[in-house]
């Protein structure tokens, strides 16, 4: 099968498609759920960060109105930093930095996202609200004493139980200066109304401290009253100047009849004034406050539930996509595979083969298989073959030894010289099929040693032929060699004179008398070639591909006088190849024939 194989019937190629399909169906469902949740998200977003805002804003007002200062404000930002993941960033009025969650030389935002100034900023309630006016949080002047606060809590006690003899469930809580106050607890108790028996004013009744920080007020509040001209009337004025959850004060003036406002307003006006002037000693100074900003800012979308099962069923459907068509392109990929793992798990005498029906990469692994099936099969025939060789060739030499010893024992012939010669020369044969086998087994299992050492090429021929030169000369064959230069091998020498001996013994066995049998040696890059040409009867072009088989010969008659045992050339083959080289044949039929061994270039001793 052709090894090319088109680009879109391409493993790679089909399994990338598949890829881009399942990406392409995973982007439009995120397009279309991004599309239909941003805004609600967004929406959901603002008022998360909102709440945020308010939370850092009332958490800063109240270390405000509790501190006289901003020092160890840093820790407080910190975690206010940490808990929201965005950079806050306190500073005076005059952008002066008091702490920044950012660090020091990171640049302020542009502008101030609120004012924190617990006396005049909308800043807190308990509910997470803004409101105008003071922050609850600031009590100032009006902060219990220890001993102040146990005996109210005393009094609070017996108010609780008082209102519990009368059915009202209750609880006591403290406001920020430490006074105790007691509520019901789904609000005022019994809608304002307070039991008779209850109603004895000691828990609302000023302490030393408070009275103090009263007379204070009043005394401010007064000298704004005069200021405005309301001194000469009395008035009441039924409101909780202090927050403090205490009765109220009358106060006495008359108001101008040139006064714009209203009695009430120019007291309320007094009071506020008068209250913040009291308390501002006991405050922070007002500051800037930044949100933001940097590259500190982080932005979290917490999903609905409604969103939550959007996102699952896109999910879903996407991975319903992809199993689908996953497992499509898996059985079509499979289907080969699986035909593959049948045929390899069958006997192997009955040489199956599959169908290639794709010429994708299984195609051509399918394909691959039956080649490899075909070899195997070659080679099964080939081994019967030789195991039928090695039997003929062991045979022979042994029938003719067994039948001279036969005879001899029985006396019919005498046991002269020429006898044994006969029977030597046999022995002679059965040796050299066995160590020709045994240098072919040591080749394919990989053990057989070579003794490297540098050889020169003309040298390594030189002796060669005159190791043969007698059986030339018998024969009628010319015998010479040749050489370009002096190249030089890294080879094992003794091997290497078997390698060139085989073909120049198969060679001359071939070449007819008044023929020329030549051995040469030529440098060739990084190779060296050495070739051993005859003019003998060459060899047929159905025959040249088998000429390194075991046992292999033209003459299929088997005969010692037109050929060997059929083993010379195969360890030509292998010991070439163990030197790291190869072996090629070439001819033609009435043209003799080169073999043509290509080894490894060695460098000369120095």
């Amino acid at each position: 099968m052709n090894g090319r194989i088109p680009v879109r019937k391409r493993l790679l190629v089909r399994l990338l498609v598949a890829s881009v399909l399942i990406a392409v169906c995973s982007v439009a469902a995120t397009a279309w759920l991004a599309v239909a949740t941003t805004t609600r998200a967004l929406r959901e977003e603002q008022g998360q960060v909102l709440a945020e805002d308010m939370d850092v804003l009332a958490r800063l007002s109240g270390y405000a109105a509790t501190h006289a200062d901003w020092r160890g404000v840093e820790v407080t930002v910190r975690d206010l930093a940490d808990r929201t993941g965005r950079r806050i960033a306190l500073t005076t009025t005059d952008r002066t930095v008091v702490a920044d969650s950012a660090g020091p030389g990171t640049p302020l935002p542009p502008r101030a996202a609120a004012t924190v100034d617990p006396l005049r900023a909308d800043t807190y309630t308990e509910r997470g609200a803004q409101r105008a006016g003071v922050d609850p949080r600031a009590v100032g002047p009006y902060r219990l004493t220890a001993p102040e606060r146990a005996k109210l809590d005393k009094l609070a006690v017996v108010r609780r139980n008082c209102f519990a003899r009368n059915g009202y469930h209750t609880t006591v809580v403290r406001a920020p200066s430490g006074r105790p106050v007691v509520t019901d607890v789904d609000g005022p108790v019994a809608g304002g109304t307070v039991p008779e028996e209850c109603a004895d004013g000691l828990l609302n009744t000023p302490t030393p401290t408070e009275n103090k920080a009263l007379d204070d007020l009043f005394a401010r509040v007064t000298d704004c009253l005069e200021k405005r001209g309301t001194t000469h009337a009395p008035h009441s004025l039924g409101v909780d100047i202090t927050g403090l959850g205490l009765a109220p004060r009358s106060y006495v003036g008359k108001p101008s009849p040139h006064d714009k406002l209203d009695g009430a307003a120019v007291a309320q006006h007094c009071t506020e004034q008068a209250r913040r002037a009291q308390l501002d000693p006991y405050v922070a100074p007002v500051a800037q406050l930044f949100l933001g900003g940097g590259d500190t800012t982080a932005v979290r979308f917490d999903m609905s539930p409604a969103n939550k099962a959007k996102v699952a069923g896109a999910a879903g459907l996407v991975l319903a996509v992809t199993v689908v068509v996953s497992a499509v392109v898996a059985t079509r990929l499979v289907r080969p595979l699986r035909a593959l793992t049948a045929a390899a798990q069958q006997p192997p005498e009955r040489h199956v083969r599959v169908p290639v029906t794709t010429r994708d990469e299984t195609g051509v692994l399918a394909a691959a298989f039956n080649e490899l099936t075909e070899r195997r099969e070659r080679l099964e025939v080939q081994r019967k073959a030789m195991v039928s060789d090695i039997a003929h060739e062991l045979r022979s030499p042994l029938t003719n030894i067994r039948g001279w010893l036969e005879v001899t024992r029985d006396g019919l012939v005498d046991p002269d010289p020429a006898l044994l010669a006969s029977l030597h020369e046999e022995a002679l044969v059965l040796q050299r099929v066995i160590d020709d086998l045994q240098d072919l087994a040591a080749a394919d299992a990989g053990t057989l040693r070579l003794h490297r050492e540098p050889v020169r090429a003309d040298e390594l021929l030189g002796q060669v032929a005159a190791a043969h030169q007698v059986a030339a000369d018998a024969a009628g064959v010319t015998l010479r060699t040749t050489a370009e230069g002096t190249p030089w091998l890294d080879a094992d020498p003794v091997r290497m004179r078997q390698a060139l001996g085989n073909l120049v013994s198969n060679a001359l066995r071939h070449t007819p008398s008044g023929g020329t049998v030549t051995l040469s040696a030529r440098p060739d890059g990084d190779e060296v070639v050495l070739e051993v040409a005859d003019t003998g009867t060459g060899i047929a072009p159905d025959d040249l591909p088998h000429v390194f088989e075991r046992f292999w010969r033209a003459e299929k008659s088997r005969s010692r006088r037109t050929g060997g045992s059929g083993l010379g050339l195969p360890i030509v083959r292998q010991l070439t190849a163990a030197h790291g080289g190869s072996a090629e044949a070439a001819a033609a039929p009435g043209t003799g024939a080169v073999f043509t061994l290509r080894l490894p270039a060695g460098e000369a001793p120095e």
